[in-house]
């Protein structure tokens, strides 16, 4: 073919084809490229530097390459005397690593190993090489357990890996029963030991075991840590060690005796003791009386149960977030029902809850190993009562005493641990709502004996009166309150014609009452709480159903969602949240159903 015949075929083809300029990429083009160079290197092809270690070993290379990868060789090759020289001696750094590291720059793959990862985390931080060091502090975030997590502690603050530090710090926190078990425990220094149970989210179940692995620290080299005694006793939470094991294992102990500062923290522990017998409901604001809070002051949810068949009560943690539950401990009266309260998210009393009951039982979540307690009797026996805390002070009211239905009210003083009747209702109430709202009770809808009541009544404390407010729109006996956001929430109920799934709304402002979105299911007697904002209904019954479920109420979407467990026939009828109590989660079932 003649130009002049190219030449018009060119210009038909550019005439017909009017396509895009179009931008084509090889993936592959720089992984071949660095496929050759590493192979040049090995066959010491065209480079123009030899590192040298103290060893004597060469390593070939290629400075335009080393340069680009790290600023340590950029630095090098631009700014030292080593600029023009074609050999450089790397000092005091391992020639098995450094290769290691040269052909990661060249493949960008590196092999880590529980043999090499101590010498090659130092090396990447001297090289510069991120990567590398990160991908070193991942490898040792996975090789944590209780027999290396405080090597590795002292390792990663010795390279200043601030990330490797925080991380084997949270898990010797978290796994200090089994850290106390292992040699690297023993060979810890007194600051070490200090440092470490002296924190205030150590994870122990009990404060016992802090005291006896001091004890085993102290006596594996006891002539030479006796003296360090005192020091670490000022860290040791002897207030919440347990009675027993305070006057049976610590008040014995010889090395203690021998100490005049560690006489008195156990005498400190004794008047604590002494303290709480008189004043259940007092903290002590020192240290050594304050429960650790294992890593978070979560909040859980504490809840009681009836099994219809056992004619047992029962009682529950459930994490609403991991939705996993835990065995609490059982109240000392089993309670078909009863009125719950919390004061100062730590002290949990439960009342009431059979005809013939006006016993009163307290739970201190402040201790180390919560139990329930007895406390003075209510005035009255009250079975379906109604309970609220003002101003620290527990008002019970209404109910049923097995012969007639109350409308009589006591408030119980947790400074001076006495009841004392204050004014009745001006309704009888059995299976009622309280809610508390801008320091005022109010008694919501119930039972008379004769009727189901949609009336509400409020009780001024400062007046020492009750007076009625605006009434529901519907019937209902037990009926679950809420209060979130400053306004009360009605939540199903039972009434003479049914049992209700719906809910409405007391705003204090207006004054008066509205309706919500329905629940999904309609339920009785249910525990209700707030969390994050959410209002939370659980259990309850639907005439002979059990229900074993939880709604969740988004006031902002004015929703509910639903998520369901199982109780294993028990009836659901109070649940309060409450600050995690020590060491929750430790026992937590693996699964997600209810343990009663």
């Amino acid at each position: 073919m003649s130009v002049k015949e190219m030449d018009s075929l060119q210009k038909e083809f550019q005439m017909s084809n009017r396509c895009e300029p179009t931008k084509y990429k090889n993936s592959f083009h720089t992984y071949e490229m660095f496929e050759v160079l590493q192979s040049l290197r090995k066959n010491e092809e065209f480079c123009d530097v030899k590192l040298q270690t103290d060893d004597g070993t060469i390593i070939f290379g290629h400075k335009n390459i080393l340069v680009s990868a790290t600023y340590y060789f950029k630095a090098m090759f631009s700014n030292f005397v080593e600029s023009n020289n074609y050999l450089v001696n790397i000092k005091e750094l391992n020639s098995t690593i450094l290769q290691l590291l040269i052909d990661y720059i060249y493949t960008s793959e590196i092999m880590i190993t529980e043999e090499n990862v101590q010498v090659l985390l130092p090396a990447a931080n001297l090289l510069q090489l991120n990567y590398v060091t990160d991908a070193c502090v991942d490898f040792l975030k996975h090789q944590l357990d209780s027999s290396n997590a405080l090597g590795i502690s002292r390792f990663a603050d010795l390279h200043n890996c601030s990330e490797l530090l925080s991380k084997s710090q949270a898990y010797i926190k978290k796994q200090f029963i089994e850290i106390t078990k292992c040699d690297e425990f023993l060979s810890l220094s007194s600051e070490e030991l200090i440092n470490l149970i002296s924190c205030n989210d150590l994870f122990v179940p009990s404060e016992e075991k802090v005291f006896k692995s001091v004890l085993n620290w102290v006596k594996h080299e006891l002539d030479c840590r006796k003296d360090f005694l005192p020091n670490l006793m000022k860290h040791v939470r002897l207030p919440l060690v347990s009675k027993q094991y305070l006057l049976e294992k610590v008040v014995n102990e010889p090395l203690l005796k021998n100490s005049l500062e560690c006489n008195g923290y156990v005498f400190e522990a004794l008047e604590f003791f002494v303290l709480k017998s008189v004043h259940p409901f007092t903290i002590p604001q020192m240290i050594r009386s304050t429960p650790r809070q294992s890593g978070s002051l979560q909040k859980v949810v504490l809840v009681l149960s009836w099994s219809p068949t056992a004619k047992k009560s029962y009682a529950n943690w459930y994490d609403p977030f991991t939705k996993l539950w835990q065995i609490a401990p059982r109240t000392i009266k089993s309670r078909e029902t009863a009125g719950l309260v919390v004061i100062k998210n730590k002290f949990v009393v439960i009342m009431g809850g059979n005809s013939d009951s006006q016993t009163v039982e307290m739970l201190d979540l402040s201790s180390q190993s919560p139990c329930w307690v007895q406390m003075v009797d209510m005035i009255v026996k009250r079975k379906d009562l109604g309970v609220g805390i003002l101003d620290n002070c527990i008002y019970v009211v209404g109910g049923y005493d097995g012969t007639k239905y109350l409308n009589n009210a006591e408030v119980f003083d947790v400074n001076n641990q006495k009841w004392q009747i204050v004014s009745n209702m001006l309704s009888k109430r059995n299976s009622f709502g309280v809610g508390v709202l801008n320091n005022l009770l109010y008694s919501v809808g119930g039972y008379d004996g004769s009727s189901y009541l949609k009336t509400v009544e409020c009780y001024d404390p400062s007046l020492n009166t009750w007076a009625i407010v605006a009434e529901m729109s519907i019937r209902r006996a037990g009926v679950g309150i809420g209060v979130l956001n400053g306004a009360m929430y009605a939540i199903g109920g039972i009434n003479e014609s049914s049992v209700l799934n719906s809910c409405e709304i007391y705003q204090p402002i207006t004054g008066l009452w509205t309706p919500i979105t329905n629940m999904h299911l309609a339920r009785y007697n249910p525990g209700v709480f707030i969390l994050n904002g959410l209002l939370y209904v659980m259990g309850g019954n639907n005439r002979s159903v059990i229900l074993d479920s939880i709604e969740i109420y988004n006031p902002i979407t004015n929703t509910w969602s639903m998520e369901t467990f199982s109780t294993n026939g028990n009836q659901i009828y109070g649940a309060i949240v409450v600050d995690s109590p020590p060491h929750f989660g430790t026992l937590c079932t693996e699964h997600k159903q209810c343990i009663f």
